[in-house]
């Protein structure tokens, strides 16, 4: 399974995991209110990349998978906006935060539909992604990252 995917996917993938990880540091970042240069560039890059990426593979016509593509190059474009132009200065500050916080949602709910696709385990519990199983698992995640962002909208003051 895993030694089928192409380069272009490979390169997907990376991407998708290297935003996930700088994603959580930045996360954690926030709660600390800590700016975190270097990594939030590379989590917005990645990420952005990731995004862009996505919308390379083959497709009929526009998936559900694209329109999370799209919400989250929006969510991303505020978030830089709010970093690097507006500075946090006044709502920016708290548009930054949940911006980090929903792109990094995105990320995770995107990967765990992954998860449910390609792991034997999992696809047989929700083979069309419609099964309680992947849905009572995206809810919980929903759930946790909706805490996460009215916590980091908080708590963040760089």
């Amino acid at each position: 399974m895993i030694y089928s995917l192409s380069t272009f996917a490979w390169v997907h993938t990376i991407l998708s995991l290297v935003g996930l990880v700088s994603g959580f540091v930045v996360l954690i970042g926030l709660f600390g209110s800590k700016k975190l240069g270097s990594w939030t560039a590379l989590y917005l890059a990645s990420t952005v990349a990731t995004s862009v990426t996505g919308f390379g593979f083959p497709f009929d016509r526009f998936q559900d998978s694209h329109w999370v593509g799209v919400l989250s190059l929006v969510v991303l474009a505020a978030a830089i906006l709010a970093r690097y132009v507006f500075r946090f200065a006044g709502a920016w500050r708290w548009i930054y935060a949940l911006g980090v916080v929903l792109s990094l949602y995105f990320l995770v709910f995107v990967g765990i539909a992954q998860l449910f696709k390609k792991v034997p385990a999992l696809a047989a519990m929700a083979p069309t992604l419609s099964e309680p199983p992947f849905a009572i698992t995206q809810l919980a995640v929903t759930a946790i990252f909706v805490v996460l962002a009215i916590a980091a909208a908080i708590k963040f003051r760089p």
